[in-house]
Formats: structure tokens, C-alpha cells, sequence
């Protein structure tokens, strides 16, 4: 799958085989993207916290530090928990499972997966799992 396959401005469209090689590559190179993404915010975040609040004289000049610190590391373990699924999806491209629902195995909308490209599910099943959720969450 080389990136060259890829036209200026392309995006898939739903008239277009699914997920044919021009689509596996979009897809790829928009996952690599955003996880590369990730990884540089992350290195910045590592180097930001460990110059701060050395020297912070304040003792609530320290407490709004540490809870900014908290705040950061708290994002950054949700956003490591998303390149597990960025690289999951990656794993799915490599052995052509990706873009299918996990529940149906239907194909899920080129346009979820251009806003949500760790989709695993369509639509339809990702809101049949939620609603599922707030009935037991009910309980």
C-alpha cells in the first residue's frame, strides 16, 4: 500500500469499492498521522512536567501546579489508551478486518470512519451497545 496511490485532496467516497487499496491507504496514513501526533504532544508533556514546580516558592502556586500535573497525566493516559486502539486499527488494515463492524460484519459508513477512524463498530450496533449500556448502568 503506497501512500502514492493517494491523489491530492482524496477522501473516499461511497462510490468507490470498500475498502479497496486506495481507501486501506488513506485510512493508514490518517491513523499514522494522529498517532504521530500523540507521540509528539506526549514527548512535550514528559518535558514540561519535569520543569516544573521545582522551585514554585507559593504553596498555592504548587497546588495549582500539581493539579494541572494531574489534569496532563490524566490526558495523556487517555490518549495512551488511544494509540492502543490506533494501533489496533492498524493491526485490522494489515489483515483486511478493518472497516467492518465487529458485531455485524457489515460495513461501517466511509463517513463514521473518516470521523472516528478507530470505529470498530457501525452505527447502528455502536448505539444498540450504549443504549445497552445505560440500561444496565441504570441498575
Amino acid at each position: 500500500m503506497a501512500e502514492n496511490l493517494l491523489p491530492p485532496g482524496y477522501e473516499p467516497g461511497d462510490d468507490e469499492p470498500f475498502m479497496n487499496e486506495r481507501m486501506r491507504a488513506f485510512f493508514k496514513g490518517k491513523l499514522e498521522h494522529w498517532k504521530n501526533e500523540i507521540l509528539v504532544d506526549s514527548k512535550s508533556t514528559i518535558s514540561h512536567l519535569q520543569e516544573e514546580t521545582a522551585g514554585l516558592p507559593d504553596i498555592v502556586d504548587r497546588a495549582a501546579s500539581e493539579t494541572d500535573k494531574g489534569l496532563e497525566l490524566r490526558t495523556r493516559d487517555r490518549q495512551r489508551k488511544l494509540i492502543s486502539k490506533i494501533d489496533s486499527a492498524l493491526r485490522r488494515l494489515e489483515d483486511g478486518s478493518y472497516g467492518y463492524c465487529e458485531e455485524t460484519g457489515e460495513p461501517i459508513s466511509i463517513r463514521r470512519l473518516i470521523a472516528r477512524p478507530i470505529a470498530t463498530l457501525s452505527l447502528e450496533a455502536q448505539e444498540r451497545h450504549e443504549k445497552q449500556e445505560r440500561v444496565y448502568r441504570d441498575d
